[in-house]
């Protein structure tokens, strides 16, 4: 390249609604890079969305971009248009057709050599996003980026010398400590070509320039770095730029020197063990609706997920752009892109092969890797999301790759055959939620995936490892398919009948293995967030949320919907994350997410809301303490031990760190009221996975629940982590003398209210028809989503709560000491309940535990309320009685409500 042109600015605009080409008249101007949408072009889209936000300038069809250009000034050998980030384009001058290109991922590229020094041409651009041979996955959902149309990134005149480089190929050599390179030369033959590397920013030389020869068009080099080169990883990500001079003609890359591998079952960086602690990302902006190319919009995300402990991102159906890479290198983040697809492989010679759609997936596939390979941060790519059709056309393809850029590691795609889970011969590592159907390497799963995860069916508890899971003792079984040989999946948002082949139920990877979209804890919806779209994007489907609180008069506990909802999903996703640096088998995880996601029903998962800002809910700080790259581990088996007992624990250090921690000291604290015991051990080891100590504590003697913490860290640094304890008193028996307790409100309860007694209502579970299941773990993903997949596919629906709201001051509560929000000391309680649906009931109620419904839903549920009967009162309690008299934490309760209702003379 010898100089740019830059095209941004106004153009004259066409929108083709009925995609003819016929009439173009340009009525209108735009200011690009930008879409039609957030240029607000277009109708004007009145709907309210309620599963993703709504496109308010919603255009699908031509879009016809026009503006004139001078060559006349241009002194240079070839000319070329750059079009980053657009959609199908066809480019004219002066009506003649260039061409058309179809790429989601990588720059568009006409060749305008023939009208160099010609004078003023018009330079017209159709854009059209319509037509695509594949759907494009999430770049083109309107769960994420949306279908949006227009240019996005850098729209320019390229200016090339008599000769210059094409598909420059970076590949360094950290043993040799040189940089084999790579190109086409276009223009010349054979010739003379200097390569410079100057450390990136900052341009200070990293070495000298040498000067080689190239012949039959081809740059074939290898370059010497400086002696005391620099490696690039997470915790040391120097950079360097390439330069290759041919005659004045220069082409730079951005590159780092460093080698990702996989080694017994571990990713490796430089040789070194590191572990992936991934975020799902779908490029979601809402702001603009499109992912940026500009290099400081994605360090500021990607600078928040590093303060989240996050080093690794796999894009989901989606290929950044390369400012994504550029941040990506500078932060030391490991990148998987992945190609946009989300469906069925069908090889050639089946039913339902699509060779235009496998045509363009493929060479999408070596867009990618050309355009973007060099960078340091592209360290993994994936075939897709959720495949599923034939083991052998994916692998084969996936040979491709492997066979011409070996600079990287590939997998088959994330959670591929669902429950019939396998690994192929070109797999470099595996990604996904089970190794059979009951073998589950995550805490959380949907109903219509079940069985569930062991954090929506077990006791909080900080002991959980996948392991046992990797590595089975027992044969377990794989999946249930049909006499037929096909088997019900969830389908992206829907569900589908597949062919499956069983698969081997006893298979174990020995390549590494990755823990695919974990997490998926959804959170109330914050309504003060509507403020924030301000863009052509709207949160209407907020909007419709709280106008379905307020018609169940519940509008004014949206704050606390939102604050108790958080804390259940931030201490799930804590328990979820422990459990996975617990697995020394585990090769690293892909959350989903810290990041609200906009679409599929609109899943607020995230800790951070859709726009990578703070919900409240968490500091990175806290978040880093089961989330980084050193992570220290108490392993025990309840958050609720029992007054006067001993409290066992041990201690583990996880340590991906450049640097061994060997004769560090580790302290504990554990510390109750007026109760303090400490402890400390030298760590002896700089293993990854070390068990440090252990420690027993004398729990107190209490007559209520008691708060506790256990505080443990590494001395000297920033590694430290925290739980909290509920001590359970030891309540043997619970006196209900003096309580008039019903399992309805009979005759002989109506006289006492006449009274102006308080009866006590334990109702018969068989009696509760309007009703909902009890369940503690925060709802998955979100409600309306996976109702409706579990509808058609027969499954039973999820239970879709989210969390308790206690009225804390209420004397009810006086003797069960709580939080307003889900703790473990609850978990009894909520498991033997049913939730109480009081719509529209008892106009005085005042409820007192009150589970959060979703905001599909919103029903009025309590577990414990009361209202005023006929000069009395009347006290409900939804639990099951006998469950909670043998339950610890289920006697003080019962206690508690015992002691609000007790009729004392």
């Amino acid at each position: 390249m010898i100089s740019k042109t830059d095209l941004q600015g106004t153009w004259e605009l066409y929108l083709d609604y009925e995609c003819t080409g016929e009439n173009v008249v340009f009525n209108e101007n735009i200011k690009l890079p930008n879409t039609t949408s957030n240029a607000r072009k277009g109708k004007i889209n009145e709907k309210r969305e309620t599963g993703h936000l709504t496109d308010s300038y919603k255009f699908e069809g031509w879009a016809w971009f026009r503006r004139k250009i001078d060559t006349n000034a241009m002194k240079c050998s070839a000319l070329e248009l750059f079009l980053e980030r657009t959609r199908i384009t066809e480019v004219f001058v002066d009506g003649v057709s260039l061409g058309v290109q179809e790429s989601f991922c990588a720059p568009h590229i006409y060749d305008l050599t023939e009208f160099i020094g010609t004078g003023e041409r018009e330079l017209v651009i159709k854009v059209s996003n319509v037509g695509y041979k594949t759907k494009g996955g999430h770049m083109t959902s309107p769960d994420t980026q949306t279908n949006w149309n227009g240019i996005v990134g850098r729209i320019e005149l390229i200016a090339y010398g008599e000769a210059h480089c094409k598909n420059v190929v970076i590949t360094p050599d950290i043993n040799a400590g040189t940089v084999k390179v790579t190109a086409d030369i276009i223009g010349s033959e054979s010739g003379k070509a200097v390569i410079s590397a100057a450390e990136y920013p900052d341009g200070t030389p990293a070495s000298e320039p040498v000067e080689f020869d190239f012949t039959d068009g081809r740059l074939i080099a290898e370059y010497p770095m400086c002696k005391n080169f620099k490696l690039w990883s997470e915790h040391t990500p120097d950079l360097y730029e390439l330069c290759i001079d041919i005659c004045g003609d220069t082409t730079s890359r951005i590159f780092g020197i460093r080698e990702f591998a996989a080694a017994d079952g571990k990713f490796t960086v430089n040789g070194r063990q590191t572990f992936l602690r991934g975020k799902h990302d779908g490029m979601i902006f809402p702001k603009t609706g499109y992912a940026p190319c500009d290099v400081e919009d994605w360090l500021r995300v990607m600078r928040i997920s590093r303060s989240f402990g996050i080093n690794h991102y796999r894009f989901h159906t989606c290929c950044p752009p390369e400012a994504a890479f550029i941040a990506a290198d500078i932060l030391g983040i490991y990148m998987e892109p992945q190609l946009p697809f989300w469906g069925t492989v069908h090889a050639p010679d089946e039913e339902g092969y699509n060779a235009d759609e496998q045509e363009f997936l493929i060479s999408e596939g070596f867009a990618m890797l050309r355009e973007f390979g060099n960078h340091p941060s592209f360290c993994m790519m994936s075939m897709g999301n959720e495949l599923w059709g034939s083991k052998e056309r994916i692998n084969q393809v996936m040979g491709l790759y492997k066979n011409a850029d070996k600079r990287h590691l590939y997998t088959q795609g994330s959670n591929n055959f669902q429950w019939t889970p396998c690994v192929v011969e070109n797999d470099d590592f595996f990604v996904g939620v089970r190794l059979a159907k009951d073998r589950l390497i995550r805490g959380s799963y949907a109903m219509c995936d079940a069985p569930l995860g062991h954090i929506q069916t077990d006791k909080p508890a900080a002991n959980h490892s996948y392991d046992s899971v990797i590595v089975p003792h027992d044969h377990h079984s794989s999946s249930a398919i049909s006499e037929d040989g096909t088997v019900q999946i969830q389908y992206g948002t829907t569900m589908k009948t597949v062919k499956a082949t069983e698969a081997d139920a006893d298979l174990v990877p020995e390549i590494p293995i990755v823990t695919h979209e974990i997490g998926q804890f959804e959170t109330y919806p914050d309504l003060d967030e509507i403020e924030k779209y301000t863009g052509s994007l709207k949160a209407r489907n907020f909007v419709v949320f709280r106008e379905r609180l307020e018609s169940k008069g519940l509008g004014h506990l949206a704050k606390d919907f939102f604050y108790c909802s958080g804390q259940l999903a931030k201490a799930c996703y804590k328990e979820e994350l422990e459990a996975v640096f617990r697995s020394k088998l585990l090769a690293g995880f892909q959350i989903l997410d810290i990041q609200d996601f906009s679409g599929q029903g609109t899943a607020l998962v995230g800790m951070l809301d859709a726009f990578m800002d703070n919900k409240g809910i968490i500091t990175p700080e806290e978040w880093r303490e089961f989330c980084n790259d050193a992570v220290i581990l108490a392993v025990f088996d309840s958050y609720t031990p029992l007054a006067g007992s001993e409290f066992s624990f041990d201690i583990r250090l996880v340590n991906f760190r450049s640097k061994g921690l060997a004769g560090k000291k580790v302290v504990y604290r554990f510390e109750c009221g007026e109760v303090c015991e400490t402890g400390s051990a030298i760590i002896d080891s700089n293993e990854n996975y070390a068990d440090v100590c252990g420690g027993i504590v004398s729990l107190p003697m209490v007559d209520n629940i008691t708060s506790a913490v256990l505080t443990v860290e590494v001395e000297g640094t920033d590694i430290r982590n925290h739980y909290e304890l509920e001590i359970i008193p030891d309540v043997q028996k619970v006196s209900m003398e003096g309580v008039h307790i019903f399992t309805e409100v009979s005759s002989e309860a109506e006289k006492l209210l006449a009274d102006g007694k308080t009866v006590l209502i334990f109702p018969k579970p068989e009696k509760l028809e309007n009703s909902i299941e009890g369940f503690y773990c925060q709802d998955f993903w979100c409600y309306p989503m996976f109702r409706e997949i579990s509808n058609m596919m027969d499954k039973p629906e999820p239970v879709g709560t989210m969390g308790l709201v206690n009225d804390v001051s209420h004397p009810a509560l006086k003797g069960f000491e709580c939080r307003k929000y889900s703790t473990p000391a609850w978990w009894d309680i909520v498991m033997s309940s049913k939730c109480e649906i009081l719509d529209g009931k008892f106009a005085d109620k005042r409820v007192i535990v009150r589970m959060i419904d979703n905001f599909e839903r919103n029903h009025d549920l309590a577990i414990l309320y009361e209202y005023d009967m006929s000069g009395g009162k009347v006290v409900v309690c939804t639990s099951d009685f006998e469950k909670l008299m043998a339950s610890a934490e289920g006697r003080v309760f019962l206690r508690s409500v015992a002691d609000y209702v007790r009729d004392v003379p």
